[in-house]
């Protein structure tokens, strides 16, 4: 097994400084409005192209699930979808084997925006990879993320889900619900099973404010969403790939509330106490960083 890139909690390579940078930090106040009012905020740009490359290079050996990186994984499904025509790749874990996805958690950009969204200081949650192949990839249901987190609280999350391929319509781009973020906790139910699933679980007014917006993004930019946010994407039905990684991020003081490990291999963090330690660094405090963007 390779070397548990989880026990260093700084930049280990050039990954960050490779390419130019984006030409500011922060959002401004009209594009946290609109998060705030809308529940999540797309196309903000993260990477360039030569870290794109970088990460897409890496994420295609972190795929082999014979690959010496395989037992460094939370979890990994080389196809978790409920469909045996449809191939859906998702794994936890890649901070821990990759020098490029493990730098990316400290990304300048991704943080100044995290921090404003969260209103603190961000701490790790959990990463994933997605691959949704061409012609053939498979649906994510609408959920709401917090539904599968209940077992850390308050709910002070953000997910940071960053394109690694132009995300499209045709090759299962993200669909948000917009407003549905101030809606009660959902249903969970298994991840990549039947699209109109959640549709039992919704009151008649909320399907009357079921009206899905495709989240269209570059590669290279990210959309950031609440852990409430109704969200999902269909299947990919073109002649490329759907590539797409996702930082998971909470507001330090952020509690365990389970006396069981909240990620698997991880050791337990009782309940009440706050998440910390190996696996849950410290990424960013405003207070020690550069001010964001207030245009």
């Amino acid at each position: 097994m390779i070397r548990d890139l989880s026990t260093v909690h700084s930049p280990i390579s050039e990954f960050l400084a490779s390419g130019n940078r984006p030409e500011r930090l922060g959002l401004s106040p009209k594009q946290v409005d609109s998060f705030r009012r809308n529940g999540y905020l797309a196309r903000v740009p993260i990477l360039n192209d030569e870290q794109v490359e970088i990460l897409r290079s890496e994420a295609a050996a972190l795929m082999d699930p014979e690959g010496p990186s395989r037992p460094l994984f939370y979890e990994f499904n080389s196809n978790e979808s409920a469909d045996p025509d449809q191939v859906l790749f998702h794994a936890l874990g890649a901070w821990r084997a990759s020098p490029a996805f493990h730098d990316l958690l400290w990304h300048p950009a991704i943080l100044t925006a995290a921090s404003q969204l969260l209103g603190g200081h961000v701490r790790f949650w959990h990463d994933q990879l997605f691959v949704k192949p061409a012609r053939d990839g498979g649906v994510v249901i609408w959920h709401q993320d917090y539904s599968y987190w209940t077992r850390t609280k308050p709910m002070a999350h953000l997910t940071c889900w960053i394109a690694l391929d132009d995300s499209t319509t045709e090759n299962g781009c993200l669909h948000y619900v917009p407003r549905s973020h101030r809606w009660p906790l959902l249903p969970r139910e298994d991840l990549a099973s039947d699209m109109e699933t959640i549709k039992a679980h919704l009151t008649d007014e909320q399907l009357g404010q079921f009206k899905p917006v495709a989240s269209e993004i570059k590669k290279g930019e990210c959309s950031f969403h609440h852990p409430m946010m109704v969200h999902g994407s269909f299947a990919n039905t073109s002649d490329t790939p759907r590539r797409g990684v996702v930082l998971n991020v909470i507001r330090d003081g952020v509690a365990s509330d389970s006396n069981e490990p909240l990620l698997a291999g991880v050791s337990v963090i009782p309940r009440g106490q706050n998440l910390g330690g190996q696996f849950f660094p410290l990424l960013f405090d405003p207070d020690m960083s550069e001010e964001p963007h207030s245009s």
